[in-house]
């Protein structure tokens, strides 16, 4: 008999919690059912599968990130802007580590379609409308930013900038200033 109480919403929340402390990598139904102390074959009504979690971990990182950047951007443009998009970005990856991998994971086009990753993107191109770039350069710019601000991010998770001055974060104001004087000089003629 299935536990009261259990739902796909709360078994995808508890498997966002479940990744930010073990990883994403590790997240399965097994895990999962460990965690509420059920059979694994109880979460079957609620999950399809392993993947099928993982995918509803990431559809629900991609909406809280896409809402956290939402609330962040709210009454700002230019460089208050993208100043505010990358801080909410990072800080999100360095809170929910878990959570930040599932935002990564590849979907199928139609779920993806559908997803907050749209969110995501035209957050991400309103942004650059303060710059007034033109296609294709605006297209190079929302993955100029999305790789630099990933890189950074995963590199610094990693522990990567831990053993060197200057601070990581004097890096990241460096970078985001140094993007927004690219992105200016950039801009369309």
């Amino acid at each position: 008999m299935v536990r009261a109480g259990l739902t796909p919403e709360r078994l995808t929340r508890a498997g966002a919690e479940l990744a930010d402390e073990v990883g994403f990598d590790q997240v399965t139904v097994s895990a999962l059912a460990r965690r509420f102390d059920v059979k694994v074959a109880s979460l079957y009504s609620h999950v399809k599968s392993s993947q099928d979690l993982k995918t509803r971990i990431a559809l629900f990182a991609l909406e809280e990130l896409a809402d956290r950047v939402a609330a962040a951007l709210a009454g700002r443009a230019g460089k208050d802007a993208l100043a505010a998009f990358a801080d909410a970005y990072r800080d999100y990856a360095r809170e929910h580590p878990g959570r930040y991998a599932a935002a990564r994971l590849r979907l199928d086009p139609e779920t993806a379609a559908a997803s907050a990753g749209v969110r995501h993107a035209q957050m991400t191109r309103a942004i650059l409308r303060g710059y007034d770039l033109t296609e294709p350069n605006q297209t190079h710019a929302v993955r100029m930013l999305g790789s630099v601000f990933h890189g950074y991010v995963s590199l610094e998770l990693a522990g990567g900038f831990e053993h060197s001055a200057p601070s990581a974060q004097e890096s990241w104001a460096w970078i985001v200033d140094s993007l927004d004087v690219l992105l200016r000089n950039r801009a369309t003629p």
